[in-house]
């Protein structure tokens, strides 16, 4: 959830906070950060669209993950004009609730597909010798299509919940000022903290530690296969960074701010100070744009060949390369490596 920052309203003897403009800064760097994450994933998505031909149900994932990254751009540049516009929203009613619904499917999509790749590698890695529906690429892209439908219903609820009011002549839009939304921003935040953040989040560390151990284990001689290795543990580490940088903060902070507002109202010097913390976290967790393609770089050889004959077809100019493909992780295990448990 998007707030505005306040300020002491000195001349109201019961110390609430009212709406202020925003610093410039903070909309420059957060339309830099989506724009960054705009072109990532745009380029990824060509990639995904245009040079892979053959897809398994990890592209799907993956594919389904860059494009929840990149429904947000289009409406930053309203988010920022809204920071800079003395916190008033003039852009009508149904633009603020497609806001909502548009994030909503962001930052909720971005969170289940990233949970979906960590099982799908847990499946692919840890039990690589069972059938597994994860590995079906058919159940994996009807999964899909259920999840987006669900994501656009939760959006639109969203949407329906939270509607623009106005707050001392300023017309809020997803802000913590709605003193009439206070209840509705409270339950919505704690069903978001436990179904957005701790479960999706214990799941990613269960199965990442899982693969972490089972790729300690293997048994690699070769160059190849060693840089599969290292590959597969840097995907790991680039997973649980997205979610302990880019998620965590701003689900804790934001769980401070709403309890403030709801049970202390009045310290508006204290929810100042949450409300710095929260824009901090905000751009955070806009990073996770930014730093999701580098899951498929690591975790998809079709992603690597297609991206490195992209570069060819853009004219980018690279050293030869040896003729022989490192092989993922998954090929390997599936080769029928041997594990040497201790």
């Amino acid at each position: 959830m998007e707030w505005h920052s306040s300020k002491m309203n000195t001349s109201n003897c019961s110390n609430t906070c009212s709406p202020e403009a925003q610093h410039t800064s903070l909309a420059v760097i957060l339309c830099l950060v989506y724009l960054l994450g705009l072109l990532l994933n745009g380029f990824s998505l060509w990639v995904f669209t245009c040079r892979i031909h053959k897809w398994d149900s990890g592209a799907v994932l993956q594919f389904n993950l860059a494009l929840s990254d990149a429904i947000i751009t289009p409406l930053t540049p309203l988010m920022a004009a809204y920071f800079i516009m003395d916190s008033n929203w003039s852009f009508g009613p149904f633009v603020c609730q497609l806001k909502i619904a548009v994030l909503s499917v962001h930052f909720n999509g971005s969170v289940i597909f990233l949970t979906l790749i960590s099982i799908h590698r847990y499946m692919t890695v840890v039990h690589f010798n069972r059938s597994s529906l994860m590995k079906r690429k058919t159940f994996v892209k009807k999964l899909c299509a259920g999840i987006w439908c669900f994501l656009i219903i939760i959006g639109i609820v969203y949407g329906w919940l939270l509607p623009v009011t106005t707050e001392e002549n300023h017309k809020q839009c997803l802000s913590i000022h709605q003193g009439t939304l206070t209840d509705a921003y409270f339950v919505i935040n704690f069903v978001t903290l436990f179904f957005w953040c701790i479960l999706p989040l214990t799941i990613s560390v269960f199965c990442y530690s899982r693969i972490a151990s089972s790729v300690s284990r293997i048994n690699i001689n070769s160059t190849q296969g060693q840089s599969a290795k290292t590959k597969s543990l840097r995907m790991i580490g680039i997973c649980l960074v997205i979610f302990g940088l880019c998620f965590l903060p701003l689900n804790v902070v934001r769980t401070l701010g709403v309890v403030m507002k709801k049970y202390h109202p009045e310290r508006c010097r204290v929810l100042l100070q949450v409300e710095t913390a929260y824009y901090a976290c905000y751009i955070l967790a806009g990073i996770n744009c930014c730093l999701d393609p580098l899951i498929y770089f690591f975790g998809s050889r079709n992603f690597i060949k297609a991206f490195r004959s992209s570069l060819r077809v853009l004219g980018v100019k690279r050293s030869a390369e040896n003729k022989n493909e490192s092989e993922t992780l998954d090929q390997i295990v599936n080769r029928n490596v041997i594990l040497t448990v201790p």
